[in-house]
């Protein structure tokens, strides 16, 4: 028993460490995740999301795909994108080791906020990045006033 409530033990946080590499054996490495938006490794495409006072900034970053494959939806306040990515052709007779290159269909959704104007979106594939905005309700958006 601890000798009092205000103070712990000397190894108390090593205690924590331990355990998350116990949680990492199990598990393939995956731990725990960075954040709540986190998702699995491996996940594709990987996403960043960000926000300008004027809209909301979404890059996928998926390359080697044709961009009039993908699909991107926007439906209750959620974008989807959504496409398919094929498998490299492989020489005859080629036995395969390794495989980390994902492929097959795939659909990302992510919450857009509430002032997200949904009919008006860009999207724009470059270099293997797809770019997506969408523009904030003009009311939502910061003006200035003018003192008289």
């Amino acid at each position: 028993m601890y000798s009092s409530l205000w103070t712990f033990p000397s190894n108390f946080f090593s205690d924590f460490d331990r355990l998350n590499r116990v949680f990492d054996e199990h598990f393939g490495g995956y731990g725990a995740p960075s954040s709540i938006r986190s998702v699995a490794p491996g996940t594709f495409p990987a996403i960043n999301v960000g926000n300008t006072p004027t809209s909301v900034e979404v890059y996928a970053f998926a390359p080697g795909l044709d961009p009039a494959k993908l699909e991107v939806t926007v439906d209750r306040g959620v974008l989807s994108i959504a496409g398919e990515r094929e498998a490299p052709a492989q020489q005859e007779g080629t036995r395969t080791y390794s495989r980390e290159r994902f492929s097959g269909s795939f659909r990302r959704a992510i919450s857009l906020p509430d002032d997200a104007d949904a009919s008006k979106v860009q999207a724009s594939y470059r270099d293997g990045v797809l770019r997506i905005s969408v523009e904030r309700q003009a009311e939502a958006q910061p003006r200035r006033i003018t003192v008289q």
